[in-house]
């Protein structure tokens, strides 16, 4: 047997995930600047040849751990643009969908999601990103027929990623609320308000 139980000869891919995954709590629990590449590889229980073998540094892991986040929840924020044609009754439900899918992969991945929206350096550009999508899949969406003609896209994709962002840190990372939960009581807010109907 190998390091850390592994059969000999186990694949590169699977060390390299493995550096990746520890290195992600290393850095989520400890901050980048306490985080020690020996600290990763004892984690791993791979040596410090075998991290230098497919990391140039600690930078480096770090970096590829930001891209990461940013690569799979851009692909989710992608993919959450409501289609044409869709029944007006299916839209919440396709909102809710959608939303509950994204705060899943965040939930999923306490670790990643800690040093994409808190930790990393760009964590600013990241969420400037996400904005920014959210706003063409709502002016998409306004354009089909979904949404009001007269709202700020702008200032809606702000405060949906502030929510998420928000209740990500308060909720989901705390483990207060599962995904499906918050996803349905931002869907609520964001598509049937706060005022009271029954008056």
């Amino acid at each position: 047997m190998g390091e850390r139980g592994r059969p000999k000869g186990a694949s590169g891919e699977e060390s390299r995930a493995l550096l990746l995954e520890v290195a992600a709590r290393e850095f989520a629990q400890n901050g980048y600047h306490e985080t020690k590449v020996s600290a990763i590889v004892k984690g791993a229980s791979l040596s410090q040849p075998t991290f230098y073998l497919y990391f140039k540094n600690k930078e480096a892991i770090f970096e590829e751990l930001e891209s990461l986040f940013h690569t799979r929840l851009m692909a989710f924020i992608k993919q959450s643009r409501l289609q044409p044609e869709l029944e007006f009754i299916t839209v919440k439900a396709r909102v809710t969908h959608n939303l509950k899918e994204i705060l899943a992969f965040l939930d999923k991945n306490p670790y990643l999601t800690r040093i994409g929206f808190y930790l990393s350096a760009k964590a600013d550009a990241i969420k400037a990103q996400i904005v920014e999508q959210i706003r063409d899949n709502l002016d998409y969406e306004v354009r089909a027929g979904y949404f009001r003609k007269d709202i700020d896209t702008s200032m809606v994709a702000e405060s949906l990623v502030g929510i998420i962002e928000r209740l990500t840190f308060t909720k989901i990372l705390t483990k207060q609320k599962r995904p499906e939960e918050i996803a349905n009581d931002i869907a609520d807010l964001l598509l049937e308000g706060i005022r009271n109907r029954e008056g």
